[in-house]
């Protein structure tokens, strides 16, 4: 059974924060229940390391604007490896970890204080690499919502039973009463760097998430619902259930997009993530980029999903000047939601001006940045119209995008 694959869920609301928002991922665990071999941050899933695809989803919500990843010591080799081809200046230099957990997330608080950072922080764990980016905006709203602490919580289906040093039943809770909880765990970020401070003092070295440490310290915590889809890899079967569909075979889909925008006053346009110096901008209600509206387009149509428009009407304020990225990084996602994987975009872009060539590389980066998928799976062409069409008479600019993925189909 492959439990991190869920239908796909409704379109994630933009996560507006009036308070910078920090995100930091923790990968300095050893990971020896998983068996042998490397930690399992740096193991692959679906052909990707674990730690690269658990970076994806917070490198693509704007409202992010510094993450940082404590690793272990001796691993940063694999950390490079891991996220080689990722391009963000968001993207701190690691943080070394410690032996626990909690002296993990001490240190990358300390790490954030010492760049002069306050506001929220988003802990988590970069052993669920199937976060979602609405289960990153859902985490910063809610804790907008409610001040100091939010964490992702599921109820609990199963009887929960207390035993004793003997092994007996000592006590059945109320399941009504019971949740599991996730990452990532939103939190102010001081109150939560102080209450890290003040375990130290005491020597309490037992916490085995942020929120038990907030309730120690004497602050509130809130739930919000969690997501199904995003489990932790612990154990070796873990991972074979992750990389493994019994009774399923992967069908190739392709889907085409296409997107043009006018030009109008500016001085910049932004095409595939990158925003590039022009003599003009674009007439647009998002930020324009024809790059990643057209790929977007490709992704749902092999779904079959709709287009962009569906999901993201012009007509919502909510859009307006919105990054592009997230639209890609969400369609992204619902083709992973669907238990699908990504093989290929390929895109050309047309225009006399402004010149992609220089450019070239940076645009792909941040496109596989913004879908999860290694660079080497994004192809970019450029082409004029030989002066001819609204193009030629640089009117505007246009983009034709094709997306290769595969699904599964039961036998």
């Amino acid at each position: 059974m492959n439990s991190h694959y869920a239908e796909p869920r409704s379109l994630p609301e933009p996560a507006h924060s009036p308070a910078p928002v920090a995100a930091l991922l923790v990968a300095a665990g050893r990971g020896l229940r998983a068996g042998r071999g490397a930690p399992k941050q740096y193991r692959l899933v679906d052909g990707h390391p674990v730690l690269a695809r658990a970076l994806a989803p917070f490198l693509a919500e704007p409202a992010i604007s510094r993450v940082v990843v404590v690793i272990g010591e001796g691993d940063d080799v694999l950390y490079a490896d891991a996220v080689a081809g990722i391009d963000d200046a968001r993207l701190a230099a690691p943080t070394p970890g410690g032996t626990t957990r909690q002296d993990s997330v001490r240190r990358g608080l300390r790490a954030l204080a010492r760049d002069g950072f306050d506001g929220i922080v988003l802990v988590h764990d970069a052993a669920r690499p199937f976060v979602s980016l609405a289960l990153i905006g859902a985490a910063i709203r809610k804790l907008g919502d409610v001040g100091m602490a939010a964490i992702p919580a599921l109820p609990v289906t199963d009887t929960v039973k207390r035993t004793d040093d003997s092994g007996h039943v000592a006590e059945t809770p109320p399941r009504d009463q019971l949740v599991t909880v996730q990452t990532p765990q939103a939190f102010r970020f001081k109150p939560l760097l102080e209450a890290h401070e003040a375990a130290e003092a005491a020597a309490l070295h037992g916490f085995t998430d942020d929120a038990a440490l907030m309730e120690w310290a004497g602050h509130p915590v809130a739930t919000f619902t969690g997501d199904p889809a995003n489990i932790k890899l612990t154990h070796a079967e873990d991972f074979r259930r992750a990389n493994a569909r019994p009774g399923e075979v992967l069908v190739t889909r392709v889907g085409t997009g296409y997107d043009v925008h006018a030009f109008g006053p500016g001085d910049h346009v932004w095409l595939g993530g990158v925003r590039i110096a022009h003599d003009q901008g674009v007439v647009a209600h998002s930020d324009g980029d024809v790059v990643i509206h057209a790929l977007t387009d490709a992704l749902l149509g092999a779904l079959a999903d709709g287009d962009i428009g569906t999901h993201f009407p012009p007509s919502d304020p909510q859009w307006r000047g919105a990054a592009s990225a997230q639209f890609l990084a969400f369609a992204a996602s619902r083709v992973r939601e669907r238990g699908g994987r990504i093989d290929h975009l390929d895109l050309t872009i047309v225009c006399e001006a402004p010149k992609v060539g220089p450019h070239r590389d940076a645009i792909r980066v941040a496109i596989a940045t913004a879908a999860g998928i290694p660079v080497e799976k994004v192809a970019i062409k450029a082409t004029t119209s030989e002066r001819m069409g609204f193009t030629g008479r640089r009117e505007g600019l246009a983009a034709l995008a094709t997306a290769t993925i595969r699904l599964p189909e039961a036998e």
